[in-house]
């Protein structure tokens, strides 16, 4: 197998959710879900299980926080355009999400933020690389 990367999200609600994340570009792989959980495929390499609370407490045994009022991570997805970081982020309001900031333009790099419906937050960006290699090797001004 190659190395992946499997998030897994408690969720309120498994069918919203699902629901939610299909809106926003993901596609569902019925081989891992049930009413318990649904599988969410992003690429070939990155996953995003979500999990009720009560099969999520099966991972851990730590409490399980309430991302609306408290954070504890912040996912990032990269694009090839501008257009489509606008695309995701637009398409997770109309699904319900809450756009988390306005949009941020560093030149090198132009980002948004959302939160799902569970208050997950996920931040889509574009960077120019070679712009962003230049900005960083330009001396700071006195």
């Amino acid at each position: 197998m190659p190395r992946a990367i499997f998030v897994n999200l408690p969720v309120a609600d498994v069918a919203k959710a699902t629901a939610f994340y299909e809106a926003i570009g993901f596609e569902k792989n019925p081989t891992f879900c049930n009413e318990q959980a649904s599988a969410m495929v992003w690429s070939d390499s990155i996953y995003v299980m979500l999990l009720d609370h009560a099969f999520y407490r099966t991972f851990t045994n730590k409490e399980i926080i309430e991302a609306r009022t408290h954070s504890g991570a912040l996912l990032a997805l990269s694009f090839d355009s501008r257009a489509e970081v606008d695309a995701i982020t637009e398409a997770a309001i109309a699904a319900g999400g809450t756009e988390m900031h306005d949009p941020e333009d560093l030149g090198f790099m132009y980002s948004r933020a959302f939160d799902d419906l569970d208050g997950h937050g996920w931040g889509p960006f574009t960077m120019d690389m070679a712009a962003a290699t230049a900005t960083q090797a330009q001396p700071a001004e006195a």
